[in-house]
């Protein structure tokens, strides 16, 4: 997992250690993120030599954050090489990049899935314009509908969109509304998460001052039941907690988690867990 932690700005349920740069900035005139990504090549070279034990060739990488589509191609590319230049990269791996909606466009995403990222988290949350401005999110609908047709544009197949359920002043009819116009947009993978309020985020202050517009704990679980329903009806499978794939299209990186098995963490706040110890980065860059 390599942690890139640079957003435009910060969600309203969101605790993750990320930096936020505003509209304006990206890899292309971020010193802010130019020095980060030196920081991070330093840091694979590292601890690469740090080992005393080596997995062997990865399996899966996965580029979260702060969506990664601020970076440039040619940084993603720098990443990739450097991974694949000390641990070695395997010939069927699986490569995954968070992406927002509005971060990216067709030449932007011809150019990631030509550095060999092919898969593709496309973070929606939800489907209403007043659920999105009320979480903190940056996109509108229509660039949700217009990055899903780019990456169907772009031949890149293996796309999991993200939903979460649970939000304030969401409504179970908003919540099937959400379901029912992912399935439409036809992606194999969909992860859909319950809210949870994390402390000293946004959400959690507007409930200690006295206003709790959360769904009752009744009708999230109405919502869970109906993801089930309604995502089993469509053919997807539901082999996680919160994930449900068309079969061949379980992703293989969170599933390393779920079994417990070994994995490298790089960046701001990221885990790994090697030997059967457990190791967190600083949350500060």
């Amino acid at each position: 997992y390599i942690h890139i932690p640079f957003c435009r700005r910060r969600c309203f349920y969101c605790d993750f250690p990320v930096s936020v740069v505003g509209d304006r900035l990206n890899g292309h005139n971020s010193g802010t993120i130019h020095h980060y990504l030196q920081l991070l090549i330093e840091e694979l070279r590292l601890t690469y030599y740090g080992l005393n034990h080596h997995i062997g060739q990865l399996q899966t990488i996965f580029l979260g954050g702060g969506p990664p589509s601020l970076l440039t191609e040619s940084q993603i590319v720098q990443i990739l090489q450097t991974i694949d230049q000390f641990w070695g990269i395997a010939v069927n791996a699986e490569i995954s990049m968070e992406m927002d909606p509005g971060t990216f466009d067709f030449l932007q995403i011809k150019g990631y899935h030509s550095a060999v990222i092919n898969r593709v988290s496309l973070g929606v949350q939800a489907f209403q314009s007043q659920l999105l401005a009320g979480s903190g999110r940056t996109q509108t609908v229509e660039d949700i509908h217009q990055s899903v047709k780019y990456l169907h544009q772009s031949g890149l197949e293996n796309v999991s969109i993200d939903l979460i359920s649970g939000l304030p002043h969401q409504t179970l009819e908003q919540w099937q509304d959400s379901l029912l116009k992912a399935i439409m947009l036809s992606v194999p993978h969909l992860s859909c998460y319950d809210l949870i309020v994390e402390p000293q985020t946004p959400f959690a202050r507007q409930y200690q001052s006295g206003e709790t517009p959360l769904p009752t704990d009744e009708t999230t679980a109405q919502m869970y039941r109906l993801t089930q329903q309604q995502l089993n009806l469509a053919g997807y499978c539901h082999y996680e907690i919160s994930n449900f794939a068309q079969p061949g299209y379980e992703c293989r990186h969170n599933q390393t988690y779920w079994k417990n098995l070994p994995f490298y963490g790089l960046g701001m706040g990221a885990a790994s867990y090697l030997e059967g110890v457990r190791y967190t980065r600083p949350r500060t860059i």
